[in-house]
């Protein structure tokens, strides 16, 4: 039984599961878009607003826990230089999955997951007017 246990197994061992994802991260951010199956692109999406959240925080520490995801340190400077500024102001919700057709061999879901790019403007806080009651 599988109680309290978050997260898909995705048909692979532990380690694989791993790997495979910490590739998928890695190739994400050199492209800022990949196409995938909808469970895959659901379970990576939890990554990469991870990733993208160690990069708003800058420091040298989350630099090094971004090191133990991201294979590559090309990608992780891409990370912490050009992708994560442009989303400063925003709280969350840094991917967007788009559903494509079933793929052809197997009929499996397939999506593609990709970087938000519209700009985010956050909302005023609009005062409410103390109202009077009737009775």
């Amino acid at each position: 039984m599988r109680h309290n246990k978050s997260g898909r197994r995705l048909g692979r061992k532990p380690d694989h599961r791993q790997h495979m994802m910490k590739n998928m991260v890695t190739s994400f951010f050199e492209n800022e878009r990949i196409t995938t199956t909808v469970t895959r692109a659901k379970e990576l999406r939890k990554l990469v607003d991870k990733m993208i959240t160690l990069g708003k925080r800058g420091d040298l520490h989350a630099r090094r826990q971004a090191l133990r995801v991201i294979n590559d340190q090309k990608v992780v400077a891409k990370l912490f230089e050009m992708i994560s500024p442009r989303y400063s102001q925003r709280p969350g919700g840094y991917t967007r999955i788009i559903k494509l057709e079933n793929r052809q061999g197997d009929n499996a879901p397939m999506a593609i997951i990709e970087l938000v790019e519209e700009g985010f403007e956050p909302q005023q806080k609009v005062e409410k007017s103390p109202e009077t009651v009737t009775a």
